[in-house]
């Protein structure tokens, strides 16, 4: 959300998946250190514990000396000054007068509405679809069967003829490839967009879900089957990198304004924890009672989340926040006024030049 409010329009999709590279950066750490021959063994699994506490302490010691978000200074805190030297801090140079206008126009846009809850923000009526759409995005990223890939990747690379042994290092080449395709997410977010990486993402998992069905249960009678589900389990990787991934975080950042953005990332982060506590939960029993078919119920909830975004989730790349609002305002049904009307930001030469300004930066 930090990261979101404050990066300039162009440069928001890289950056809100940047924290995904370090949670991806992090597994595979993990993963390589997790190695029999290395610390996962009875003598350094507590060394391998107490390296988890060295990315949080740099953090609290890191932490104070970043710029507190403009747009929760100006548009929260009503400390135009403030804001506007922390956008000054942030871009690298002085002239920061057109952001601080967009975010003048954002503010008069939702005076009305002021801070809202959790429960205010269920019954506002203009971000209906932006809440159903989040809800949606944030129970398919756990619902898709991620968790249980990796749960079953191991039987699978059994199955393949691989080692036990050696079964670690196949897991660490599953967190490479993770780690490379979110990296590439960086790089193509800006120019694909957020939506047709949502659809791709999701539609490669859900083909992904039923070729594994089909290996599995030809396993046993054609000899090149369980090959197959091990090229599955990383195109399934490929595919949940991209979107599925990193983007439900990035999106909800987007969906909402100043006021509304806190109590969405609330909901979305129950949801995305809820959901997760489902499948840990519920996939042992799926597995023993479904077997392979398990992951059909998976490809299912990848179409149902593919059909959503094809109808329902708009294009956010390169637009302000209050652009993306009134969008949606439209799917609602409702009016976003600014000031005295409703007034779309509107696209100026200056305004041109601090875009290349933030590419460069």
């Amino acid at each position: 959300m930090y990261l979101g409010e404050i990066a300039p329009k162009n440069l928001r999709g890289a950056l809100g998946i940047i924290p995904e590279i370090f949670i991806v950066t992090g597994i595979v750490c993990a993963q390589i250190l997790g190695i029999r021959n290395v610390l996962g063994n009875s003598t350094g699994w507590p060394i391998l514990l107490g390296l988890t506490g060295i990315p949080a302490v740099l953090e609290l010691l890191l932490l104070p000396f970043f710029p507190e978000s403009p747009r929760y200074m100006l548009i929260q805190k009503g400390d135009e000054e403030a804001a506007k030297k922390a956008l000054q801090h942030l871009r690298g140079w002085d002239n920061v007068e057109m952001e601080l206008s967009e975010m003048r126009l954002e503010e008069q846009s939702e005076r009305a509405e002021g801070h809202l809850n959790v429960l205010s923000l269920l019954a506002q009526r203009s971000l209906r679809w932006q809440l159903v759409s989040v809800i949606v995005l944030n129970m398919g990223q756990q619902l898709s069967g991620v968790n249980a890939i990796y749960y079953y990747a191991d039987s699978i690379y059994s199955t393949a003829g691989v080692e036990e042994n050696d079964i670690q290092y196949v897991t660490v080449g599953t967190g490479a490839t993770n780690l490379v395709m979110t990296l590439v997410a960086v790089f193509i977010v800006e120019a694909a967009g957020r939506r047709p990486l949502l659809i791709w993402g999701f539609g490669i998992d859900c083909v992904s879900c039923v070729l594994i069905t089909v290996a599995l249960k030809l396993q046993d009678s054609v000899s090149w089957m369980p090959y197959m589900s091990t090229a599955c389990v990383f195109i399934y990787i490929i595919g949940h990198s991209i979107g599925p991934g990193p983007l439900p975080y990035l999106v909800t950042t987007e969906m909402f304004r100043q006021s509304a953005r806190p109590s969405a990332f609330m909901v979305a982060g129950g949801v995305h924890w809820l959901s997760n506590f489902i499948v840990g939960f519920v996939f042992p029993f799926m597995e023993r009672g479904m077997g392979a078919y398990s992951f059909i119920v998976f490809a299912v909830v990848c179409l149902l989340a593919v059909v959503y975004i094809w109808l329902m989730v708009l294009e956010s790349k390169n637009k302000t926040f209050l652009e993306i609002c009134q969008m949606y305002a439209k799917m609602n049904k409702v009016e976003i006024k600014v000031g005295d009307g409703d007034k779309p930001l509107k696209e100026g030469k200056e305004n041109l030049e601090d875009e290349v300004k933030a590419t460069s930066f």
